[in-house]
């Protein structure tokens, strides 16, 4: 078994408690306490609560745009594609579901540039899901539908998913949730 370090500690504590006070909320102070550590310690791994924030979104949202893509160079049809898309949202989640937590609820904590930075990068992602899904309307492999609505249906019906990894309730299979994720989306996108 894998021993963790000071720094995976810190990083790991630091995310939990944003998670559980909000960005806003949390102190540099609080993640010491939290961690036992002394304040002046905390900046050993992190400049600020900024900079932390933007390593967690970046670190994250790089990694669904990697997986993305890929699955976008793939031979595979536009259901195929969207099924993968899901399999990634929950994969990821189930392994970093507060990091995911931290991108639904906190990116708007972000400042300058890299708040322009992070939004274009959002509005890069959903287009790309757009297309996926206005290219199976098109080859008949999804009824027709509104593309907009459909692609923040299909978007909606995956951000909540980090609430069934963060708490101490027991948690999902995450190829159960799939399935079930992927059959309720695909009845309503259906023919």
């Amino acid at each position: 078994m894998k021993q963790t370090t000071k720094k995976e500690k810190f990083f790991e504590e630091s995310l939990k408690l944003i998670h559980e006070k909000g960005f806003k909320a949390v102190t540099m102070r609080d993640i010491a306490q939290r961690l036992d550590f002394e304040p002046a310690n905390i900046y050993n791994y992190i400049d600020s609560k900024q900079a932390l924030l933007e390593l967690y979104l970046f670190d994250i949202s790089y990694e669904f745009h990697d997986s993305l893509n890929n699955i976008l160079k793939s031979s595979y049809s536009p259901e195929e594609k969207l099924k993968l898309i899901i399999s990634t949202h929950i994969q990821l989640t189930a392994k970093k579901p507060y990091k995911m937590a931290l991108l639904v609820n906190e990116w708007r904590n972000l400042k300058e540039p890299k708040l322009t930075e992070f939004t274009e990068g959002k509005k890069v992602y959903e287009n790309k899901i757009r297309d996926v899904i206005a290219k199976g309307i098109e080859e008949g492999q999804f009824r027709s539908m509104d593309i907009e609505i459909a692609t923040y249906s299909f978007l909606s019906s995956l951000r909540w998913i980090y609430d069934k990894y963060t708490g101490s309730e027991s948690k999902i299979n995450p190829f159960e949730l799939e399935k079930q994720i992927s059959d309720f989306i695909f009845t309503g996108m259906g023919k």
